[in-house]
């Protein structure tokens, strides 16, 4: 396992860290199961854990304290909020009065008095950045949480949560957490050189591009993922992105045979040689998926690999545009660029 740097923090974290979303009802992971994972994890050499309060309900959360019960000072744990829990309008997004309470309520779930890395799961237009960034300031302070992240933030609003901070004198956020695959490549274009002027640690999700990547899915053959079974739509090849990811990973992987790798290697060999990457979050749903991933913690690719890579999925390019997490409001919202 290789170790990093996370950021300016001097906190070091393995190059592969564990994502939690699929422990509970989304992956159908048992506790036994999770602890297993857990434990497979750090013993492989995983420092870092990561999951949020709205994976299946606040279960996640649950799932990860009990796994790590007796030995919480040996593991840099992360968690986020922000995203909706349940169906009262204020039990979402970045205000003080929601991230205050909601804390306390995954220090509870978690079974722990802090957490490493408080993040906020996606940016809230409706609340203004001085607003978030003071209370995520006074929980720091408090002694709740010891640094605090953004997560898939578009690179405009990492840059002015930055000078926000600045100019009220406030903590800043020390990570920022963006979808990064080979078939997604635009944080290249933005995101990345941003956190690097920044100095911010970057923990990339989705590295296997919900599964394009793990080798399952290949020309001829049905698509049985656990993914596809709740996001059809993700791989209806009927959709012409779909068909764009499909002939690429075609050609990955003769790459990838040609290199001696699995497509996990080379997936995360891509992301993890990134030099704006401090970490790829894998997220097993099982102890065989753990180990087909954590073969690719000591990959390393070669200029010539990545070279290939480059020449069947360009620098700074997304195959599947409109699945990104990041577009401004705006984009989305017909309302909010019609007068």
């Amino acid at each position: 396992m290789q170790y990093r740097t996370l950021g300016h923090t001097g906190v070091q974290v393995s190059s592969l860290a564990l994502g939690a979303m699929n422990f509970g009802a989304i992956g159908r992971t048992t506790q036994d199961e999770a602890t297993a994972i857990v434990d497979a994890a750090l013993e492989a050499g995983i420092n870092l854990i990561d999951t949020a309060d709205m994976y299946s309900g606040g279960e996640s959360e649950e799932m990860v304290g009990k796994a790590i019960a007796g030995r919480r000072d040996d593991i840099v744990l992360a968690t986020k909020a922000g995203m909706p829990m349940g169906d009262e309008r204020n039990h979402r997004g970045g205000s003080r009065r929601w991230l205050v309470t909601e804390l306390d309520n995954s220090l509870r779930r978690l079974g722990v008095d802090h957490v490493d890395l408080y993040q906020i799961h996606r940016w809230d237009p409706s609340t203004s950045d001085e607003e978030t960034l003071s209370a995520l300031t006074d929980l720091r302070r408090a002694g709740k949480i010891r640094y605090f992240g953004s997560s898939t933030f578009p690179a405009y609003r990492i840059v002015q949560a930055q000078w926000t901070a600045r100019e009220h004198h406030l903590s800043r956020y020390v990570t920022e957490q963006p979808s990064y695959s080979i078939l997604q490549r635009g944080i290249e274009a933005h995101v990345l050189p941003v956190t690097e002027q920044y100095g911010l640690g970057v923990l990339v999700w989705s590295p296997l591009a919900s599964g394009w990547l793990s080798g399952a899915i290949r020309a001829g053959g049905d698509i049985t993922t656990s993914r596809s079974a709740f996001m059809p739509e993700r791989f209806d090849l009927t959709i012409p992105a779909n068909r764009a990811r499909l002939d690429a990973v075609e050609r990955l992987a003769e790459v990838a045979d040609e290199a001696g790798l699995t497509m996990i290697q080379l997936a995360l060999g891509f992301v993890t040689a990134h030099p704006a990457v401090t970490s790829a979050l894998i997220g097993p749903r099982t102890l065989d998926h753990l180990h087909s991933q954590l073969a690719a913690a000591d990959t390393v690719l070669s200029a010539d690999v990545l070279d290939a890579i480059d020449a069947i999925v360009a620098p700074g390019a997304d195959l599947a545009a409109h699945e990104k997490h990041d577009t401004p409001p705006a984009l989305l919202d017909p309302s909010l660029r019609r007068r």
